[in-house]
Parts: structure tokens; C-alpha cells; sequence
């Protein structure tokens, strides 16, 4: 039968010293997670589009124009989304575009399509604003003005994209 040695004085203070050293680092990296916000629980444009807060719960989401050239006529692609619990409307003005009045009831969101856009999901409501002819050339910036009833007037910057994405491709409206 084998008996247990005992551990040697030399090493058991090691053991000893390293617990209280790991239970500190354990709780310094605790606390970086607790000083530092968690950035996934942000809003973010998770699109090529942009997004903004129009008012408490009432945002423009992924916002961004498609157009062949500079000069051509383009479309507003996007959505309103009214998390509120009181409806509102939205006017939409890009530039170079006549204003579109958008209704945006509570809990709905509305989609803002090309005329030409197939989109069948039952339910969901779809608004064309189109643009005669688009200011800038694709892969500039572009101001879109955004007057909502209940938080006012947004100028916002967004992005003017061509058909060279194979998903805006049928998207970009045509001479015509």
C-alpha cells in the first residue's frame, strides 16, 4: 500500500498565494463587462442603408437610393418602423423628389419599394417615393429630409447605390 506524502511546505504556499491572485483577476475581468456597454444591444444600419430616430420608437431603417446614374431617375428604398403605440405620418423629401406623406400606424412598418418592386408578403404595407432625377452619381451621398408629426424635422445623409449589387440590381427604376 502506498501512504500519501504530504505536500512540502514550499509548494503548498504557492498553491496558497496563486487562489487569491486568481480570484482577483477573475473579478477585474468581471468588471470589464460591466463598465464597457454591450455594443450588439445598440440600433445599428446592419444594411448598405442608413438609420434614424425620428421619435420614441419611430425610426427610418436602412435608408438609401438607387439610381443608374447621375441625372436618371432613382427611388428611396428603406422602411418606417412605428414601435409606438400612437400612429403618425412621414414626409418624406430626397433631393431632387417631390414630398411623399407616408401614414405609419402603431406597431406597423412600412415598406418604401420601387413601383416595380415584387414583394407578396400579406400585410405589409409598401410606398413608392420616387425621384425624377437623382442629384448626385452612385456611390455618393445624398440628403434626405424626414418630418415626422411627433419628432420633427431629420436632414439625414444617405447613401446612392446603382445596380452593381446583384440583390438592388431589379431595383433600380429605368428611363422610361
Amino acid at each position: 500500500m502506498t501512504a500519501l506524502r504530504p505536500t512540502p511546505p514550499a509548494r503548498h504556499g504557492i498553491r496558497m498565494a496563486l487562489v487569491p491572485a486568481v480570484a482577483l483577476g477573475a473579478l477585474l475581468l468581471a468588471g470589464c463587462s460591466a463598465t464597457n456597454p454591450i455594443t450588439t444591444e445598440k440600433p445599428y444600419s446592419a444594411s448598405d442603408g442608413v438609420r434614424v430616430d425620428l421619435a420614441a420608437g419611430l425610426t427610418a431603417e436602412n435608408l438609401m437610393i438607387l439610381t443608374a446614374q447621375k441625372g436618371a431617375p432613382g427611388t428611396l428604398l428603406g422602411a418606417l418602423t412605428n414601435r409606438g403605440k400612437v400612429a403618425d405620418t412621414v414626409t418624406l423629401t430626397p433631393d431632387g423628389a417631390t414630398p411623399v406623406t407616408v401614414h405609419v400606424g402603431a406597431g406597423e412598418t412600412v415598406l418604401l419599394t420601387p413601383q416595380a418592386a415584387t414583394i407578396t408578403e400579406v400585410g405589409i404595407t409598401r410606398t413608392p417615393v420616387p425621384i425624377a432625377a437623382v442629384t448626385v452619381p452612385p456611390g455618393a451621398i445624398a440628403s434626405v429630409e424626414l418630418v415626422s408629426g411627433i419628432g420633427g424635422a431629420h436632414t439625414v445623409s444617405v447613401p446612392v447605390l446603382d445596380g452593381s449589387l446583384p440583390a438592388y440590381k431589379a431595383l433600380v427604376p429605368t428611363q422610361g
